[in-house]
């Protein structure tokens, strides 16, 4: 039969699996093939090649690769648990949330968890490799799904799962080992080369492989102690509010208590941004506030909220973005592609900014530039402004954290703080939920609402935003003084209505088909709520909109 393989018409044998043929192209591709695109839809490798199929490979570097080498590498380690302790002594494993490259996981079980335990678990974890056992996926009507899970004690999945509308279910089986999990995986343990484990905190950590370099060594493995703190908290939240899965989320939702969940998460929230407006009265002298974050974190709003609480202490606060330090348009840096960079520091006018901001300081009166982002011009337009005992500047933008970008600045003078949307809500027990998707979906919700852009343009940016994020953001978030955790436990039940019609949008054949497709199916999950009664001020409104601030 023939195929058109990456475009080119090719003869293959009749009844080929794409694993097969994935065997014999794997030397054309510079990392391991996992997964299979089929007529724009993707396909696991134990599938058999259609006749005249349009066809292609994703490796591990891929975003759905990698996505699908992750979520097999917690199914090898929960297997590999099993193995060593016994099922009858594990309670429960819990991915609870990711710190960089690893997940943090929790336990529940007649065993004590030491670096004993977790060397056998990686041993076993190494033996289950070698073995290549083959990962089955088996179709289920639901309620035989929905048993099997009562049975295995997997209340999460079995809760989740009552509010499927469809009346199959997909679970993989491993050796003896049967989960649900959302999204494809690899053929075999045999892909799953690449991990490392060892105990931490309460629990331990599962270090997988970078998407970009995925046979590096995992071994220099450090975690951001202030980031997982940040992490523990907003779980604690979810514990408190008795949800911390979608399963969970949804029952309150059809059971009517979706007002008081969210009015309970909206105080939480304003308690913790009045907690950092006490903090920064406490150190006194502190005139520049440094805020940043990666996009679609909620900066502005933030900013706006941590405002309001600064002048209920006697402060004058007052913005400035760092957007309007550009540099004239025609100077902004080139990347490797030879696009504009907005996203280094070298397209901000870091000059300007120390000689404005040290002139501040000293208690000069300072006209500040306004960008014209019609024109790419800087312009002047009488902002003038001088800093009194009352006042602080509230600076946001992405390189707030980076002493490079304030290097005259006294190190005193600085409160520096890092905004993220670190979702700690999963799936179910064994599934994360990305951080970077529900950034993804407020950005894209956003970006229609704010400019008309459309879901395809915004999945066409990502990548490149997330690049930006990942040389100028994250590097410098440990130190922060201060961590805020924006993300709302209830907003992707909230996101979902205006995202959907955005995704549907875009078709078969376009490039970011396959992700549209991706999330389409992760927001099935969600019962949608309606957004009237989320309060004006909510950070959640810069995204669906109506805010009371200038968003």
């Amino acid at each position: 039969m023939n195929i058109f393989l990456n475009g080119i018409e090719t003869e293959v044998q009749d009844g080929i699996t794409y694993k097969e043929l994935a065997d014999q192209y794997q030397d054309e591709y510079s990392a391991e093939i996992v997964l299979a695109v089929e007529d724009y839809k993707l396909r696991e490798l134990f599938r058999p090649v259609k006749d005249g199929a349009q066809i292609s490979f994703e490796t591990i570097m891929g975003n759905s690769g990698h996505k699908a080498y992750k979520r097999s590498a917690v199914m090898l380690m929960i297997k590999a648990f099993y193995d060593v302790v016994g099922r009858e002594k594990v309670e429960k494993i819990k991915v609870e949330f990711s710190i960089g490259r690893a997940y943090y996981c929790t336990y529940k079980g007649d065993f004590e968890l030491d670096d004993a335990l977790m060397k056998s678990i990686k041993d076993r974890m190494s033996e289950l490799v070698d073995e290549d056992i083959t990962i089955e996926k088996i179709s289920y009507d639901l309620d035989e799904a929905l048993k099997k899970f009562h049975e295995a004690g997997f209340t999460d999945k079995e809760n989740l799962l009552g509010y499927r509308r469809s009346s199959k279910v997909n679970m993989y089986k491993l050796d003896d080992f049967e989960d649900y999990y959302y999204g494809y995986m690899v053929p075999s343990t045999g892909y799953i080369k690449w991990f490392d484990i060892f105990a931490y905190d309460e629990g331990f950590m599962l270090v997988l492989p970078e998407r970009q370099a995925p046979g590096e060594p995992l071994d220099d493995y450090e975690a951001s102690p202030k980031l997982f703190e940040t992490m523990k908290e907003t779980t604690k939240w979810g514990e408190m509010l008795e949800v911390g899965t979608v399963g969970e989320l949804n029952d309150v939702i059809s059971k009517g208590g979706f007002s008081d969940l969210m009015l309970v998460q909206e105080a939480l929230m304003e308690k913790k941004i009045a907690d950092i407006a006490e903090d920064i009265v406490s150190t006194g002298g502190r005139k520049f506030i440094m805020i940043a974050g990666p996009s679609s974190s909620g900066k502005t709003s933030f900013s706006h909220r941590l405002s309001i609480e600064l002048r209920a202490h006697g402060y004058k606060p007052h913005p400035i973005a760092l957007d309007n330090y550009f540099i004239d348009r025609e100077k902004t840096p080139l990347d490797e592609n030879g696009n504009k960079n907005y996203e280094c520091l070298e397209a901000l006018n870091v000059e300007l900014f120390n000689e404005n901001m040290t002139d501040l300081l000293a208690g000069k009166r300072v006209e500040l530039p306004t960008y014209n982002f019609i024109t790419g011009k800087s312009e002047f337009k009488g902002n003038f402004m001088q800093l009194h005992p009352e006042d602080v500047l509230v600076i946001e933008g992405i390189h707030g954290l980076n002493d490079k970008l304030s290097y005259s600045l006294p190190p005193e003078s600085k409160y520096k703080i890092y905004i993220s949307a670190l979702t700690t809500l999963n799936v179910d027990e064994h599934n994360r939920i990305p951080t970077t998707d529900v950034r993804l979906l407020r950005r894209m919700v956003r970006d229609f609402r704010t400019r008309g852009a459309s879901a395809q343009r915004t999945l066409e940016m990502w990548a490149s935003v997330r690049r930006g994020e990942d040389e100028n953001i994250f590097p410098f978030q440990e130190q922060a003084d201060v961590m805020f955790n924006s993300a709302l436990i209830y907003e992707l039940a909230a996101l979902k209505q205006y995202a959907e019609p955005l995704l549907f949008s875009i078709k078969k054949g376009e490039p970011e088909y396959l992700e549209a497709q991706r999330l389409l199916k992760f927001l099935e999950y969600f019962l949608g709520v309606s957004t009237e009664g989320i309060p004006n001020n909510s950070l959640a409104r810069e995204f669906v909109g109506g805010s009371v601030f200038p968003v």
